[in-house]
């Protein structure tokens, strides 16, 4: 007797990849500190907002106002940082992403060091530091291998920038320590080397991924529009924003610092024009890059201009901070979060009302110095701008970021 053949059917859905849970929050670098920024961005405000006003006492061991600042840069914007590379590194080396308890443990040593930095009045200083340090050293240790490898080597100038900014935030602890070394106000150079390294990182990613997209997005309307780049202008950029940070250690706050930093902004002002920006309005989530870089330009002309006395340095930082930082990271989360998990990349209204009200709380931090008899009220409104815009981003994402992606991918 015959056997009769065998029919095979097809299941239809047999290599459809299957999510192993509906929580995603550790599935990929960039949601948990995605969430981590976003959440902290919407909490410490209030709370700096608190101090400053006088309404509120941390018994800090900082001044407040290094305590602000060294949260906004080693808290909020360390987060946002941590998610980037976190998720770029293995795009561009094909090595292992950092997954599910490797991310854990990022994450948690993320929080124990805001944990311990808020509650520096009750324990050991030196615990303090530890706690706070050891993010950065763990995230730069995660990433640094791939990043030093000589075929990767055009990624290898991200390395120095992750090493700026761990040494930056050992010199605010040394400020806040009050240690007499040369002489040097360490906190406030801690803070301001910061800042720098993070705008050196624009530079470097916005130079990159600006042009890039709003290539991709004029082309599909008219190839004939072509966005401007110049090789020799991006070295003379970067260069000249490296140079920043230099001199801002070496010359703090004199007319030679404040000229390099003129000429810095001239030299972006004129890389952002070739962009092409005004032909991206119909496209939030692209003509945000281009605005943050804007901030960026106006940012390194307020501090050059500051060094000449015709503004206080403290105040036109925030050009920098709010401004070019807050919507930098801000745009760049809101573009990631939409691409890495399968969605299409189009901001939601409420994403635009927060790229709006960013830019509306540097103006009003920045009001100050038009009228500084009213300082508290227009720090008020400048932090309620930024509270309200970042919790604008947690409602639209931090359900993107807990959940799997939509078409069924790992990641």
């Amino acid at each position: 007797m015959t056997t009769p053949p065998t029919i095979k059917i097809e299941d239809p859905f047999a290599d459809r990849p299957q999510p192993a849970s509906n929580f995603a929050l550790f599935n990929y670098g960039f949601r948990p500190f995605f969430f981590l920024a976003g959440l902290f961005a919407v909490i410490s405000v209030p709370m700096w907002v608190g101090l400053f006003a006088g309404h509120m006492d941390m018994a800090l061991v900082a001044n407040p106002v290094l305590w602000h600042g060294h949260e906004m840069l080693f808290g909020f914007a360390a987060a946002a940082i941590a998610g980037f590379f976190l998720t770029v590194v293995p795009n561009w080396t094909k090595v292992k992403a950092a997954r599910g308890p490797v991310l854990m443990v990022l994450a948690a040593l993320w929080l124990i060091g805001r944990v311990a930095f808020w509650t520096q009045a009750i324990i050991p200083y030196g615990l303090v530091i530890a706690a706070d340090m050891l993010f950065l050293i763990a995230l730069t240790a995660t990433v640094i291998r791939p990043l030093i490898d000589p075929q990767h080597r055009r990624q290898f100038l991200f390395v120095p920038i992750l090493l700026v900014l761990i040494a930056a935030n050992a010199m605010t602890h040394l400020g806040i320590l009050d240690v007499d070394i040369f002489d040097l106000d360490w906190g406030a150079r801690g803070l301001v080397l910061g800042i720098d390294a993070i705008i050196v990182l624009i530079a470097v990613m916005g130079g990159r991924v600006t042009p890039s997209f709003t290539s991709s997005y004029l082309g599909h309307g008219d190839p004939a529009i072509k966005v401007r780049q110049n090789p020799q202008l991006d070295r003379a950029v970067l260069w000249a924003t490296w140079a920043v940070l230099v001199a801002d250690q070496l010359v703090f706050e004199t007319p030679i610092a404040g000229g390099v930093a003129l000429i810095a902004g001239v030299l972006h002002a004129v890389r952002l024009a070739g962009w092409q920006g005004h032909r991206t309005l119909g496209n939030p989530i692209l003509w945000v890059l281009h605005l943050a870089y804007g901030w960026l330009v106006v940012g390194l002309v307020l501090k050059g201009l500051g060094a000449f006395d015709l503004f206080r340095p403290n105040d036109v930082l925030h050009a920098l901070t709010i401004g070019a930082m807050g919507t930098y990271i801000l745009g760049i989360m809101s573009r990631a979060s939409l691409g890495h998990t399968g969605r299409v990349i189009n901001a939601a209204p409420l994403t635009v009302g927060a790229y709006v009200l960013v830019s509306a709380s540097a103006l009003a931090r920045l009001a100050v110095i038009a009228f500084p008899s009213l300082t508290l009220e227009w720090v008020m409104i400048s932090g309620l701008a930024w509270c309200v815009a970042f919790l604008a981003f947690m409602v639209v994402y931090a359900p993107i970021l807990m959940r799997p992606r939509i078409d069924g991918r790992p990641g």
